[in-house]
């Protein structure tokens, strides 16, 4: 696979929006799921917005390009869990559809600063649109999706048992000038593991819509270098946009933190994601750490989080729909 070749694949119709419409879901990724990783680290004080943004629109880089190219499990995920096959030119305009009730869903999502998750709305938009191909329901591949049904529950409960179980740990001698500067290291690796999860996910698209117009072969989800570095770069421009809004929401106005809690938080979801990672289950950073942040902060504002669970709930419908609806309507006039 060579950047030449994708060149000559972009004539294929459907192709070229299924890029722009990916790259940009990828950078509206990089600004509202990925403040999630260092919100903890700016609500406490640890590190400037400016700063925390540069720090995870590095460590999204690193994540989502070594992820990519050396262990790409949650890819191969993304790729089982439905078939675009048959009519490839009405697929690649189903996969047009999934993005665009995608970037619908997350900029409605974004404006009323409610963390959801692109994760699983591209889960939900590839499965309603190959629900709306000839085929119907024979294009899902059950058993993967049965993989998204334990990574959900697992990656939550996971973070905020996590969570829970490092508050009880004695405090540090040093107290909280070692916890802000332990912080600045649990947020690049919350930033990093989003970039590996994340990074993955949104490959797998490239790889599909490559595969349905120029027959690319992508065996396992590997991708080449310059594919991989595509998506993490355009991860790490989203997050250097900033997310001043969801920070303010998941970590100032759902939880008090301090220092000590908000390392807690950081670690605790962090661990997550890498078991989740390791095991290729495609999981949401989001819902990771708003758990673990969830397990360590004090006096929690229920309200908020039940209108952030309420958001999570709804994602799958919404875009499975969204995906569903807009794929029928663009199929018909094309």
């Amino acid at each position: 696979m060579s950047l030449s070749s994708l060149v000559s694949a972009l004539a294929v119709p459907g192709l070229l929006p299924v890029v722009l419409l990916t790259l940009g879901i990828i950078v509206v990724n990089g600004w509202t799921d990925a403040p999630n990783a260092i919100a903890t680290a700016v609500s406490t004080k640890a590190l400037t917005f400016p700063a925390a943004a540069v720090l995870a629109a590095v460590c999204n880089l690193l994540g989502a390009l070594l992820s990519t190219v050396f262990f790409p499990a949650v890819t191969k995920s993304v790729l089982d869990l439905a078939q675009f096959g048959g009519d490839r030119h009405a697929a690649l305009w189903a996969l047009c559809a999934a993005m665009a009730s995608i970037v619908v869903w997350s900029t409605a999502a974004w404006y009323f600063g409610i963390p959801t998750s692109e994760s699983h709305g591209l889960l939900a938009g590839l499965t309603g649109a190959a629900l709306a191909l000839e085929g119907g329901s024979a294009n899902v591949d059950l058993p993967a999706w049965s993989r998204v049904w334990v990574a959900l529950p697992l990656s939550v409960c996971l973070g905020y048992l996590l969570a829970k179980v490092l508050t009880q740990r004695p405090e540090h001698p040093r107290g909280p000038s070692f916890y802000l500067r332990a912080q600045r290291a649990g947020a690049a690796a919350m930033a990093f593991l989003h970039g590996a999860q994340d990074g993955q996910k949104f490959l797998g698209v490239f790889l599909l819509g490559l595969s349905l117009s120029a027959g690319w072969d992508v065996p396992n989800g590997y991708a080449p270098l310059w594919l991989a570095a595509l998506c993490a770069g355009t991860i790490a421009l989203g997050t250097a946009l900033g997310g001043q809004r969801i920070i303010d929401t998941v970590s100032r106005d759902m939880v008090v933190l301090d220092p000590r809690q908000g390392l807690t938080a950081d670690l605790a979801g962090a661990s997550a994601l890498l078991l989740c990672t390791l095991l290729g289950l495609p999981v949401s950073t989001t819902h990771t750490k708003t758990a673990a942040i969830l397990g360590a902060g004090r006096h929690p504002d229920w309200s908020i989080a039940r209108s952030i669970v309420l958001a999570w709930v709804l994602t799958f419908p919404a875009c499975g729909l969204l995906s569903f609806l807009c794929t029928k309507i663009l199929l018909f006039f094309l």
